[in-house]
């Protein structure tokens, strides 16, 4: 069998985060914000994270848009972002748990399940 990585979405990795949490920026330019996930980009392990490492992009102008400088939200690596605990509000660590048969995550701080 040939060492491939694996990308399908049958061994999609298990991430600590997911799309709509609350995290904060633990290291890089953007150190010390909060905000919400966007998005996740999985085969990069980086997410998306409204209003935070905003860039500068030049858009060509189409039949449809004007075109002109745009500003957008750039990836950040998954390793720099930790999650808000929605009990006490500051950074926490994610575990996981089976509960039910099911796997559920859960804040190392205050012991509590993410939804």
């Amino acid at each position: 069998m040939e060492n491939k990585k694996f990308t399908t979405a049958r061994f999609a990795p298990k991430f600590h985060l997911k799309k709509g949490d609350k995290v904060a920026v633990v290291a890089g330019s953007a150190k010390g914000k909060e905000g919400v996930i966007t998005q996740i980009i999985a085969d990069k392990n980086s997410a998306i994270v409204e209003g935070i490492n905003l860039i500068k992009k030049h858009v060509k102008p189409t039949q449809n848009s004007q075109g002109g400088i745009v500003e957008l939200e750039a990836p950040i690596h998954i390793s720099n972002l930790m999650l808000i605990d929605p009990k006490s509000g500051k950074p926490t660590r994610v575990g996981r748990k089976q509960e039910d048969g099911k796997s559920v995550r859960y804040s190392k701080k205050t012991g509590e399940i993410i939804k």
